[in-house]
């Protein structure tokens, strides 16, 4: 496990995704459960996470949870669980996590919360602090995080209007074909204003092709209520590599394993400096 920060901000946490099963993985195992560096893929986006400042975790739980839970018990109080019994999309994960927030959703208050995707080991605690940082900066409702990769297949799309400007988020499955070839793509690093995120997620309406709620509707309805919405291209390329299939898992451990290596030197030259 990564160091954690010594003085996290208490107005700061993240939910973290972590109730699907993975079904192209070719094992029973919970998707964020297959191991990369040696440990539950999951464990690096909490150590990212905590390193970038959260005070807490929250995570939403769902196929063979008890897997999951126990994936990431090393963790102990710090990450707390919420269950998704029903698969109906990362908007309807998300308002299960709910329940944690009530005080901050009752108080309106200034805290924030990270929702990320429990598959995505490669997440960089950097990167989390330059969303949150620029997520303060503006005073925005929501801040993305996106990346432009040459290949965006699979992907949401990040549509602009003419002037630059963010206007929505549109998954694969409903873009057009112009919006087919937008390079500019979400890899799921969000940062929300707690309180204004469940409110917008109580708008958040079933999608007519696969009968799931959204997380990706949210900035575009913030947008709508006239709220200050961010995108900043901050991720790199690499760092969103989808693990779909257990090929894709070996690459992605052996990225991740590499930067262990080169964490482990850096840190060897220092002590000897």
């Amino acid at each position: 496990m990564a160091d954690q920060q010594l003085n996290p901000d208490p107005s700061l946490s993240a939910i973290v995704l972590a109730a699907g099963k993975g079904t192209r993985m070719k094992s029973d195992l919970p998707k964020v459960c297959h191991e990369v560096g040696g440990r539950p893929m999951v464990c690096a986006v909490v150590d990212a996470c905590l390193e970038a400042g959260c005070s807490r975790v929250v995570a939403v739980v769902g196929y063979k949870q008890e897997l999951v839970r126990d994936a990431l018990r090393g963790f102990g109080d710090t990450v707390e669980f919420v269950e998704q019994t029903e698969q109906l999309g990362t908007g309807h994960a998300v308002v299960c996590a709910r329940p944690a927030y009530e005080q901050a959703i009752a108080s309106e208050g200034q805290d924030d919360a990270f929702v990320l995707a429990g598959d995505g080991p490669l997440i960089r605690p950097a990167t989390l602090r330059t969303l949150i940082d620029r997520h303060r900066a503006a005073g925005a409702a929501a801040a993305l995080a996106t990346s432009v990769i040459d290949d965006p297949t699979g992907y949401g799309r990040i549509v602009r209007d003419a002037g630059g400007m963010f206007q929505r988020i549109v998954e694969q499955k409903n873009a057009t074909a112009d919006q087919l070839s937008i390079n500019e793509v979400n890899p799921s690093y969000y940062c929300f204003g707690v309180a204004k995120l469940f409110n917008a997620l109580e708008r958040v309406e079933r999608n007519e092709l696969t009968g799931e709620y959204y997380i990706t509707d949210v900035p575009q309805l913030l947008l709508e209520a006239g709220e200050t919405v961010e995108v900043i291209d901050a991720v790199p390329p690499e760092d969103i590599l989808s693990i779909n299939t257990l090929e894709h898992l070996a690459e992605v451990d052996a990225i991740y394993r590499g930067r262990l290596a080169g964490s482990s030197a850096e840190s060897t030259s220092g002590k000897e400096g």
